[in-house]
């Protein structure tokens, strides 16, 4: 599969064909680099020059407070843009670490190439828009769910929001204990315990990564 046609997939290039991406890209200039697991692509603080497009792979944006307490912000997959909402204003430093999380190809328009992507195309510029707008909903409401939330709060959240199609009120947990904590911004021991007593309380069923939500009226008073 070309570039070209895996860049259709991605909401930037939405409602535009094959032929039109192509002709697009050879307006600008842009780079192609592959990634390894654990590479680090921008670190909390660089200055943001430029577009990261991702075309494969996956990437995970994290942050580390003074005394090294990791908190998995987003994990990124598939063809998506990397920090677009940071990408123009007067403080644009990437918020977060960004690392690797699998074999990746990423594309970096520079800055003024990708300003000029978005004046000569309406349909990219009304994309980005509407990407910077949606990602910056997401981000208010993780600070909300980080910051507010206690941590069988979070569980609720999490759990609630994942059995919500799914017979039986059950899931299969894509993340060890340790990813899940880093996500919610806890401890591992604080949310095995939390975990524990949920159990205990009979409104969880809790087996390896399998979890059956067993009293949902009491799951949704936990949440704040």
């Amino acid at each position: 599969m070309s570039d070209c046609e895996r860049l259709s997939s991605n909401r930037l290039f939405k409602g535009l064909d094959v032929g039109v991406i192509r002709n697009l890209l050879e307006e600008i200039s842009y780079k192609k680099t592959v990634y390894q697991k654990n590479d680090i692509i921008a670190m909390d603080g660089d200055k943001v020059y430029g577009q990261y497009i991702m075309l494969t792979g996956g990437v995970i944006g994290q942050m580390t407070n003074y005394q090294g307490k990791v908190v998995k912000i987003e994990d990124i997959e598939g063809c998506q843009l990397i920090a677009p909402a940071f990408l123009y204003g007067s403080d644009n430093h990437y918020p977060v670490d960004i690392i690797v999380s699998k074999p990746t190809e990423i594309i970096f328009i520079e800055k003024e190439n990708f300003s000029y992507l978005l004046h000569i195309n309406t349909t990219v510029q009304q994309n980005f828009l509407n990407i910077i707008s949606g990602k910056t909903q997401f981000l208010s409401n993780k600070i909300k769910f980080l910051a507010l939330q206690p941590i069988k709060g979070k569980i609720a959240s999490y759990i609630l929001k994942r059995t919500r199609n799914n017979p039986g009120n059950t899931i299969v947990l894509p993340y060890s204990q340790e990813n899940l904590a880093d996500l919610f911004g806890v401890t591992r021991p604080a949310l095995a315990r939390a975990f524990g007593e949920l159990t205990q309380d009979q409104i969880l069923d809790i087996k390896g990564k399998k979890i059956t939500v067993l009293n949902e009226h009491e799951l949704k008073t936990l949440i704040q």
